[in-house]
């Protein structure tokens, strides 16, 4: 059993790109939810759909993006900053770049999940979630 279901979607987003999978299957949660709209908005998957299960929990299925001519994985790296051990906080001065802009870094903030960018303008801080490019 896994004690940290961020990691654990992330790492499944991780395995299914380096694999060259289509399609992986998350299960779901309000946060999960809010960073697959955010990998959506900004262009590293190609779709998702939220379905609901027997179970309470639900399933998120997420298409992948892949470069049609090179066949690369648009998700180059994805890591956890902010783990259940160490927390990474920021305020709105220190917000990370990631690749100097080209990345995402997805905080949770007061106002609820943002990348980065959007963090910066509304000029709020929160906990580095992980970091995208």
């Amino acid at each position: 059993m896994y004690t940290d279901p961020i990691a654990d979607y992330l790492t499944r987003i991780r395995n299914a790109a380096k694999a060259n999978h289509r399609v992986v299957e998350v299960p779901a949660s309000n946060m999960k939810k809010e960073m697959t709209k955010i990998l959506y908005d900004k262009g590293f998957i190609s779709n998702y759909k939220f379905e609901e299960s027997e179970n309470k929990q639900g399933l998120i299925k997420i298409a992948l993006k892949y470069n049609p001519v090179t066949k690369m994985p648009a998700i180059n790296t994805i890591r956890r900053v902010s783990k259940p051990g160490l927390r990474k906080y920021v305020n709105a001065e220190k917000l990370p770049r990631v690749i100097n802009g080209l990345g995402i870094a997805i905080v949770s903030t007061s106002r609820g999940l943002m990348t980065d960018k959007e963090a910066r303008q509304l000029h709020v801080g929160g906990e580095v979630i992980c970091y995208v490019s």
